[in-house]
């Protein structure tokens, strides 16, 4: 297909897209109507476009975004004319580059191929601008509260009599009823957010997690508008590394986890953020070079400047013109 639509709560539009070589954008919250999305976590959960290039992407999301009756959170602002930014050029626009995110953790070919992407942008005008993003580190652990909590509670319809698929047990109880249809019907990734989310609402613990981890997100969202004070848009790695071996984390959901750590932020904020192929790398001497992307993060509704600044890079990227035709 030409395009595909994801959903996006952490960086499930944005990962696989740098994961796979191509676009991946997550709007600014409320710019794309949920309607029709079953619900993980409703202050964080976003629909966005996938596509084969920039250019693609940009259409689609003029197409799908503006307000909604059926969705309260849709936003009545204007839309973009996200296709003509494309042709912008990136000259005067000023780059923010946060240390945090090229520190620990990332692999370094990975990092040199951002380091080379922006130095495309410089090549075309663009100013790279050091800034401070200071409570990135705090992001991953903020998230897995506030989303696994939140799924907890817009899950709990799925039980079989009300809302969702039921399974029918053999002289059915009411309760053997829930568990056999929530048990079979729910992954084991998504029974164990369910846990952790029912864990951090419960009595004893909502204000050591949940009550903190909402203050915590207002200084993730106050670091982003510090910085863009400073500069037009943020530039990151999406992934901290290329895509992984199969099964590489089926024993440690934490280290699936921090794979997350640098799409999350941006979404704590509820900022639009895009994801651009880099070049590809190869991980090691006797390993194919794999893609990796590129995450620009804008101001809230500050779409347009991402797809020009996506735009730019993209048509530099001497990788470009080996992916298949839309």
């Amino acid at each position: 297909v030409p395009a595909a639509l994801g959903s996006d709560t952490g960086g499930s539009v944005r990962q696989p897209a740098a994961l796979t070589g191509v676009v991946g954008v997550k709007p600014s919250y409320g710019r794309v109507s949920r309607w029709g999305l079953v619900a993980f976590a409703s202050s964080l959960d976003c629909v966005g476009p996938l596509a084969a290039d920039v250019r693609d992407a940009a259409l689609l999301l003029e197409h799908i975004a503006g307000a909604d009756e059926h969705d309260a959170t849709a936003l009545d602002a204007p839309v973009g004319r996200y296709v003509d930014a494309c042709e912008r050029g990136v000259r005067g626009l000023r780059v923010g580059v946060p240390e945090e995110y090229f520190g620990a953790g990332l692999a370094p070919e990975v990092g040199a191929a951002v380091r080379r992407a922006l130095d495309g942008l410089a090549s075309l005008g663009a100013t790279l601008v050091p800034i401070g993003l200071p409570h990135t580190s705090l992001g991953v652990a903020t998230y897995y509260v506030l989303a696994t909590a939140e799924a907890s509670s817009n899950l709990s319809r799925f039980d079989g009599v009300r809302f969702g698929s039921r399974v029918e047990p053999p002289r059915a109880t009411l309760s053997t009823l829930y568990t056999r249809t929530r048990s079979e019907g729910f992954g084991e990734e998504v029974k164990r957010r369910i846990l952790l989310g029912t864990y951090v609402l419960s009595a004893g613990h909502y204000e050591a997690y949940y009550d903190r981890a909402l203050r915590v997100r207002s200084l993730v969202a106050r670091d982003f508008d510090r910085a863009f004070q400073a500069v037009d848009v943020i530039a990151t790695p999406t992934s901290p590394s290329v895509a992984p071996p199969l099964g590489w984390a089926q024993h440690s959901p934490l280290t699936r986890y921090l794979s997350d750590a640098f799409t999350l932020p941006a979404s704590l904020a509820g900022l639009p953020a895009l994801s651009v192929p880099c070049q590809r790398v190869a991980p090691s001497a006797d390993t194919p070079a794999l893609p990796c992307g590129l995450q620009l993060i804008g101001p809230r509704l500050g779409e347009a400047t991402l797809f020009a600044a996506a735009a730019a890079w993209e048509a530099l990227n001497p990788d470009a013109e080996s992916r298949p035709p839309a």
